[in-house]
Protein backbone atom coordinates (compact mmCIF):
# COMPACT_ATOMS: atom_id res chain seq x y z
CA UNK A 1 0.00 0.00 0.00
CA UNK A 2 2.91 2.46 0.59
CA UNK A 3 4.09 1.98 -2.64
CA UNK A 4 0.79 2.51 -4.14
CA UNK A 5 0.30 5.37 -2.44
CA UNK A 6 3.35 7.28 -3.30
CA UNK A 7 2.53 6.41 -6.74
CA UNK A 8 -0.87 8.43 -7.14
CA UNK A 9 0.70 10.72 -9.61
CA UNK A 10 2.11 8.15 -11.24
CA UNK A 11 -1.15 6.48 -12.04
CA UNK A 12 -2.71 9.57 -12.93
CA UNK A 13 -0.35 10.13 -15.36
CA UNK A 14 -0.79 6.61 -16.46
CA UNK A 15 -4.54 7.16 -16.89
CA UNK A 16 -4.61 10.36 -18.88
CA UNK A 17 -2.43 8.25 -21.23
CA UNK A 18 -4.96 5.58 -21.50
CA UNK A 19 -8.47 7.97 -21.81
CA UNK A 20 -6.18 9.89 -24.48
CA UNK A 21 -6.58 6.46 -26.23
CA UNK A 22 -10.07 5.68 -25.26
CA UNK A 23 -12.35 5.82 -28.10
CA UNK A 24 -16.27 6.36 -27.31
CA UNK A 25 -19.67 6.11 -29.74
CA UNK A 26 -21.60 9.12 -30.53
CA UNK A 27 -24.78 9.58 -28.93
CA UNK A 28 -27.73 10.89 -30.83
CA UNK A 29 -29.90 11.91 -28.34
CA UNK A 30 -30.02 14.25 -26.11
CA UNK A 31 -28.42 13.38 -22.67
CA UNK A 32 -30.44 14.87 -20.24
CA UNK A 33 -28.76 13.27 -16.63
CA UNK A 34 -26.39 11.29 -15.59
CA UNK A 35 -25.59 8.49 -13.49
CA UNK A 36 -22.72 6.71 -12.16
CA UNK A 37 -23.28 3.53 -10.66
CA UNK A 38 -20.01 2.09 -8.40
CA UNK A 39 -19.39 0.95 -4.95
CA UNK A 40 -16.59 1.30 -2.57
CA UNK A 41 -12.80 2.26 -3.95
CA UNK A 42 -14.44 1.96 -7.45
CA UNK A 43 -17.38 4.47 -6.49
CA UNK A 44 -15.76 7.43 -4.63
CA UNK A 45 -14.24 8.76 -8.14
CA UNK A 46 -17.78 9.50 -8.77
CA UNK A 47 -18.51 11.41 -5.96
CA UNK A 48 -15.15 13.13 -6.33
CA UNK A 49 -16.35 14.37 -9.56
CA UNK A 50 -19.50 14.73 -9.21
CA UNK A 51 -18.43 17.72 -6.77
CA UNK A 52 -15.38 19.24 -8.59
CA UNK A 53 -17.40 19.93 -11.74
CA UNK A 54 -20.66 20.82 -9.94
CA UNK A 55 -20.22 24.99 -10.81
CA UNK A 56 -20.34 23.87 -14.50
CA UNK A 57 -22.28 20.80 -15.40
CA UNK A 58 -26.04 22.33 -16.75
CA UNK A 59 -27.55 18.47 -15.95
CA UNK A 60 -28.20 16.92 -12.92
CA UNK A 61 -24.83 14.26 -11.98
CA UNK A 62 -25.52 11.70 -9.25
CA UNK A 63 -23.80 8.57 -7.70
CA UNK A 64 -25.70 5.25 -7.27
CA UNK A 65 -24.33 2.66 -4.80
CA UNK A 66 -26.89 0.20 -4.70
CA UNK A 67 -28.14 -2.56 -6.59
CA UNK A 68 -30.96 -0.31 -8.62
CA UNK A 69 -31.25 2.50 -10.77
CA UNK A 70 -33.43 5.99 -10.19
CA UNK A 71 -36.52 5.29 -11.51
CA UNK A 72 -36.22 8.35 -14.08
CA UNK A 73 -33.50 6.91 -15.42
CA UNK A 74 -34.26 6.51 -19.45
CA UNK A 75 -33.28 6.63 -22.74
CA UNK A 76 -31.80 10.26 -22.62
CA UNK A 77 -29.40 8.99 -19.74
CA UNK A 78 -25.41 8.52 -19.72
CA UNK A 79 -24.97 5.67 -17.25
CA UNK A 80 -21.60 5.60 -16.25
CA UNK A 81 -20.65 1.84 -14.72
CA UNK A 82 -17.69 2.01 -12.74
CA UNK A 83 -16.54 -1.35 -11.48
CA UNK A 84 -12.45 -1.98 -10.58
CA UNK A 85 -13.14 -5.62 -10.41
CA UNK A 86 -15.70 -5.94 -12.67
CA UNK A 87 -17.72 -8.43 -10.48
CA UNK A 88 -19.28 -5.97 -8.20
CA UNK A 89 -23.11 -7.58 -7.72
CA UNK A 90 -24.87 -4.30 -6.91
CA UNK A 91 -23.15 -2.31 -10.13
CA UNK A 92 -23.15 -6.19 -12.28
CA UNK A 93 -27.53 -5.22 -11.35
CA UNK A 94 -26.97 -1.95 -11.91
CA UNK A 95 -25.93 -2.07 -15.63
CA UNK A 96 -28.39 -5.08 -16.36
CA UNK A 97 -31.35 -2.34 -15.75
CA UNK A 98 -29.30 1.04 -18.06
CA UNK A 99 -29.56 -2.09 -20.65
CA UNK A 100 -33.19 -2.83 -20.40
CA UNK A 101 -33.56 0.93 -20.41
CA UNK A 102 -31.71 1.53 -23.09
CA UNK A 103 -29.85 3.90 -21.94
CA UNK A 104 -25.85 5.25 -23.14
CA UNK A 105 -24.15 3.79 -21.29
CA UNK A 106 -20.10 3.39 -20.99
CA UNK A 107 -17.88 1.03 -18.62
CA UNK A 108 -14.93 1.64 -16.87
CA UNK A 109 -13.22 -1.63 -15.82
CA UNK A 110 -10.21 -4.07 -15.06
CA UNK A 111 -12.10 -7.05 -16.52
CA UNK A 112 -14.61 -9.60 -14.58
CA UNK A 113 -18.18 -9.86 -15.83
CA UNK A 114 -18.63 -6.15 -16.33
CA UNK A 115 -15.87 -6.57 -19.29
CA UNK A 116 -18.16 -9.80 -20.68
CA UNK A 117 -21.07 -7.92 -20.67
CA UNK A 118 -20.17 -4.96 -22.38
CA UNK A 119 -18.66 -6.93 -25.11
CA UNK A 120 -21.66 -8.97 -25.66
CA UNK A 121 -23.43 -6.04 -25.97
CA UNK A 122 -21.28 -3.80 -28.19
CA UNK A 123 -21.14 -1.38 -24.93
CA UNK A 124 -18.29 1.37 -24.85
CA UNK A 125 -15.71 -0.01 -22.41
CA UNK A 126 -12.20 1.55 -20.80
CA UNK A 127 -9.99 -1.06 -19.49
CA UNK A 128 -7.63 -0.23 -16.83
CA UNK A 129 -4.65 -2.11 -14.97
CA UNK A 130 -5.87 -5.30 -12.92
CA UNK A 131 -4.30 -5.94 -9.79
CA UNK A 132 -4.92 -3.59 -7.64
CA UNK A 133 -7.11 -2.98 -4.57
CA UNK A 134 -9.91 -0.56 -6.13
CA UNK A 135 -9.08 1.96 -3.56
CA UNK A 136 -5.83 1.98 -4.97
CA UNK A 137 -6.99 2.21 -8.21
CA UNK A 138 -8.57 5.98 -7.90
CA UNK A 139 -6.56 7.75 -10.20
CA UNK A 140 -8.07 5.51 -12.97
CA UNK A 141 -11.57 5.65 -12.52
CA UNK A 142 -11.24 9.70 -11.77
CA UNK A 143 -9.85 10.78 -14.82
CA UNK A 144 -11.65 8.16 -17.61
CA UNK A 145 -15.11 10.04 -15.51
CA UNK A 146 -13.70 13.10 -16.71
CA UNK A 147 -12.65 11.98 -19.99
CA UNK A 148 -16.20 10.17 -20.57
CA UNK A 149 -18.06 13.63 -19.57
CA UNK A 150 -16.04 15.74 -21.60
CA UNK A 151 -16.34 13.48 -24.59
CA UNK A 152 -20.21 13.91 -24.24
CA UNK A 153 -19.98 17.68 -24.18
CA UNK A 154 -21.20 17.71 -20.53
CA UNK A 155 -17.83 19.30 -19.11
CA UNK A 156 -14.85 21.44 -21.27
CA UNK A 157 -11.19 20.51 -21.32
CA UNK A 158 -10.38 22.39 -18.72
CA UNK A 159 -10.12 19.90 -16.36
CA UNK A 160 -7.16 18.31 -18.11
CA UNK A 161 -4.91 21.37 -17.29
CA UNK A 162 -6.21 20.96 -13.63
CA UNK A 163 -5.34 17.57 -13.54
CA UNK A 164 -1.77 18.29 -14.51
CA UNK A 165 -1.14 20.88 -12.46
CA UNK A 166 -2.38 18.35 -9.18
CA UNK A 167 0.39 15.84 -10.22
CA UNK A 168 3.04 18.88 -10.38
CA UNK A 169 1.76 20.16 -7.03
CA UNK A 170 1.60 17.08 -5.25
CA UNK A 171 4.81 16.10 -6.35
CA UNK A 172 6.08 19.17 -4.74
CA UNK A 173 4.39 18.69 -2.00
CA UNK A 174 4.97 15.20 -1.44
CA UNK A 175 7.56 15.79 1.51
CA UNK A 176 5.79 18.16 3.43
CA UNK A 177 2.06 16.10 2.82
CA UNK A 178 3.71 12.96 4.07
CA UNK A 179 5.73 15.13 7.06
CA UNK A 180 2.24 16.21 8.16
CA UNK A 181 0.47 12.94 7.43
CA UNK A 182 3.02 10.88 9.85
CA UNK A 183 2.14 13.73 12.71
CA UNK A 184 -1.50 13.54 12.25
CA UNK A 185 -1.61 9.70 12.29
CA UNK A 186 0.23 10.15 15.70
CA UNK A 187 -2.89 12.56 17.13
CA UNK A 188 -5.23 10.23 15.53
CA UNK A 189 -3.56 6.99 17.49
CA UNK A 190 -5.94 5.41 19.56
CA UNK A 191 -8.86 8.03 19.02
CA UNK A 192 -12.10 8.11 17.38
CA UNK A 193 -12.22 10.56 14.50
CA UNK A 194 -14.05 12.62 13.01
CA UNK A 195 -13.96 14.52 9.46
CA UNK A 196 -15.43 17.68 9.06
CA UNK A 197 -15.45 19.29 5.54
CA UNK A 198 -17.57 22.08 3.47
CA UNK A 199 -20.51 20.40 1.85
CA UNK A 200 -19.05 20.71 -1.54
CA UNK A 201 -15.73 19.14 -0.48
CA UNK A 202 -17.64 15.83 1.31
CA UNK A 203 -16.16 13.52 -0.98
CA UNK A 204 -13.14 14.03 0.34
CA UNK A 205 -14.39 13.34 3.62
CA UNK A 206 -16.22 10.56 2.45
CA UNK A 207 -12.98 9.27 1.05
CA UNK A 208 -10.88 10.05 4.57
CA UNK A 209 -13.11 8.08 6.02
CA UNK A 210 -13.30 4.80 3.68
CA UNK A 211 -9.05 4.63 3.94
CA UNK A 212 -9.44 4.89 7.84
CA UNK A 213 -11.71 2.09 7.40
CA UNK A 214 -9.84 -0.35 4.92
CA UNK A 215 -6.36 0.93 5.58
CA UNK A 216 -6.21 1.57 9.10
CA UNK A 217 -9.26 -1.03 10.40
CA UNK A 218 -10.73 1.82 12.70
CA UNK A 219 -14.28 3.62 12.55
CA UNK A 220 -14.80 6.92 12.49
CA UNK A 221 -17.67 9.29 11.04
CA UNK A 222 -17.74 12.68 8.92
CA UNK A 223 -20.15 15.41 8.63
CA UNK A 224 -20.21 18.54 6.28
CA UNK A 225 -20.90 22.48 7.06
CA UNK A 226 -23.23 24.18 7.50
CA UNK A 227 -25.63 21.20 7.75
CA UNK A 228 -23.71 19.79 10.88
CA UNK A 229 -24.23 23.24 12.99
CA UNK A 230 -27.97 22.36 12.50
CA UNK A 231 -27.95 19.26 14.28
CA UNK A 232 -24.23 17.22 15.13
CA UNK A 233 -22.85 20.68 17.21
CA UNK A 234 -25.58 20.15 19.37
CA UNK A 235 -23.96 16.46 19.93
CA UNK A 236 -21.02 18.23 21.60
CA UNK A 237 -21.76 17.96 25.46
CA UNK A 238 -19.33 16.07 27.35
CA UNK A 239 -15.93 16.01 27.70
CA UNK A 240 -14.21 12.76 25.62
CA UNK A 241 -10.25 12.82 25.18
CA UNK A 242 -10.67 9.89 22.75
CA UNK A 243 -11.85 11.87 20.33
CA UNK A 244 -10.27 13.45 17.16
CA UNK A 245 -11.82 16.14 15.05
CA UNK A 246 -10.48 16.62 11.43
CA UNK A 247 -11.00 19.41 9.54
CA UNK A 248 -10.76 20.13 5.72
CA UNK A 249 -10.62 23.75 5.00
CA UNK A 250 -9.78 25.47 2.44
CA UNK A 251 -8.79 29.75 1.93
CA UNK A 252 -11.89 30.47 -0.45
CA UNK A 253 -14.60 29.32 1.85
CA UNK A 254 -17.74 31.25 1.49
CA UNK A 255 -17.16 34.05 3.87
CA UNK A 256 -20.24 32.74 6.54
CA UNK A 257 -18.84 28.99 6.25
CA UNK A 258 -15.99 29.67 7.67
CA UNK A 259 -16.79 32.01 10.32
CA UNK A 260 -19.45 28.70 11.14
CA UNK A 261 -16.20 26.47 11.31
CA UNK A 262 -14.21 28.45 13.14
CA UNK A 263 -16.89 29.33 15.84
CA UNK A 264 -17.62 25.18 16.04
CA UNK A 265 -14.05 24.47 16.45
CA UNK A 266 -13.84 26.93 19.38
CA UNK A 267 -16.84 25.41 20.75
CA UNK A 268 -15.76 21.60 19.96
CA UNK A 269 -12.17 23.08 22.25
CA UNK A 270 -14.21 23.12 25.35
CA UNK A 271 -14.77 19.45 25.52
CA UNK A 272 -11.14 18.16 25.24
CA UNK A 273 -11.09 16.78 21.72
CA UNK A 274 -7.66 16.96 19.85
CA UNK A 275 -8.76 19.20 16.64
CA UNK A 276 -6.51 19.73 13.55
CA UNK A 277 -7.39 22.06 10.44
CA UNK A 278 -5.40 20.52 7.53
CA UNK A 279 -5.99 23.42 4.47
CA UNK A 280 -6.19 22.25 0.69
CA UNK A 281 -3.18 23.74 -1.51
CA UNK A 282 -4.13 24.30 -5.22
CA UNK A 283 -5.74 27.14 -7.23
CA UNK A 284 -9.20 24.47 -8.97
CA UNK A 285 -11.21 22.66 -6.92
CA UNK A 286 -10.08 19.24 -8.18
CA UNK A 287 -6.44 20.51 -7.48
CA UNK A 288 -7.50 21.08 -4.07
CA UNK A 289 -9.36 17.92 -3.46
CA UNK A 290 -6.94 15.59 -4.58
CA UNK A 291 -4.07 17.30 -2.77
CA UNK A 292 -5.87 16.72 0.45
CA UNK A 293 -7.08 13.17 -0.58
CA UNK A 294 -3.30 12.49 -1.09
CA UNK A 295 -2.94 13.51 2.10
CA UNK A 296 -5.76 11.32 3.96
CA UNK A 297 -4.20 8.23 2.06
CA UNK A 298 -0.69 8.82 4.03
CA UNK A 299 -2.76 9.49 7.41
CA UNK A 300 -4.40 6.09 7.09
CA UNK A 301 -1.16 4.34 5.67
CA UNK A 302 0.85 5.59 8.92
CA UNK A 303 -2.05 4.61 11.38
CA UNK A 304 -1.67 0.76 9.89
CA UNK A 305 2.33 1.59 10.38
CA UNK A 306 1.68 2.96 14.07
CA UNK A 307 -0.75 -0.44 14.54
CA UNK A 308 1.56 -2.98 12.85
CA UNK A 309 -1.77 -3.84 10.82
CA UNK A 310 -1.74 -5.41 7.32
CA UNK A 311 -3.46 -2.58 4.99
CA UNK A 312 -4.27 -4.89 2.75
CA UNK A 313 -5.97 -7.48 4.52
CA UNK A 314 -9.98 -7.38 3.50
CA UNK A 315 -10.75 -10.50 5.43
CA UNK A 316 -14.13 -9.57 6.61
CA UNK A 317 -15.17 -7.99 3.69
CA UNK A 318 -14.22 -11.12 1.34
CA UNK A 319 -16.01 -13.26 3.95
CA UNK A 320 -19.45 -10.78 3.51
CA UNK A 321 -18.89 -11.50 -0.23
CA UNK A 322 -18.21 -15.33 -0.16
CA UNK A 323 -21.51 -16.09 2.60
CA UNK A 324 -23.56 -14.04 -0.02
CA UNK A 325 -22.63 -16.02 -2.49
CA UNK A 326 -23.84 -18.81 -0.80
CA UNK A 327 -27.15 -17.63 -1.55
Amino acid sequence: MKKLISEFTKQLKHALEIADLSEFTDFKKEIKNVVISGMGGSGIGGNIVAEAIASEVKIPIIVNKDYSLPNYVNKNTLVIISSYSGDTEETIKALEEAIAKESKIVCITSGGRIADIAGRKNIDLVLVPKGLPPRAALAYSLVQLLYILNFYYIISSTFKKNLNAAIKLIDVEEKNITRDAKETANLLSGKLPIIYSIAGMESVAIRFRQQLNENSKILCWHNVFPELNHNELQGWKEKNSNIAVILFRNDNEYPRTAKRIDISTEIISHYDAATKEVYSKGTSLLERMLYLIHWGDWVSYFIAEMKGIDTMDIRVITYLKNELAKI
